[in-house]
């Protein structure tokens, strides 16, 4: 008999840091950087952490613009597939745990993502 396929991930677990600009989903009225501003300033957060130049808490702290998760240091739970923009889901689910991504482009702005689960 074969061994059984591993069954495919149905849930994992991210924190994120999120870089708004002017004009995004969900972005506050506060926000007031461009598309590329935010994209240069999500960099340079990715930059920070990838060189241990801080906690991925502290990065959140001084980088993110999501007022939800920013307090628990960017963590946003255990989520399925398909609960995010296409994007974030597949590198949330493309990394192992411990794992950093890319900058990832959604709608609400450019996410560093830090997979927990």
């Amino acid at each position: 008999i074969p061994p059984a396929a591993e069954a495919p991930l149905t849930v994992v677990g991210a924190a994120h840091i999120l870089v708004a600009y002017k004009g995004a989903l969900g972005a506050a009225k506060t926000v007031s950087r461009t598309k590329a501003e935010a994209r240069k300033r999500a960099e340079e957060a990715r930059e920070k952490l990838v060189a241990h130049q801080g906690t991925f808490e502290e990065l959140v702290s001084k980088y993110s613009d999501d007022d939800l998760s920013k307090p628990a240091g960017g963590k946003i739970g255990n989520f399925e597939r398909n609960v995010f923009p296409q994007a974030f889901t597949d590198a949330a689910f493309g990394m192992a745990v411990g794992g950093i991504s890319a900058v990832v482009e959604t709608p609400r702005g450019f996410h560093i993502l830090l997979r927990t689960k």
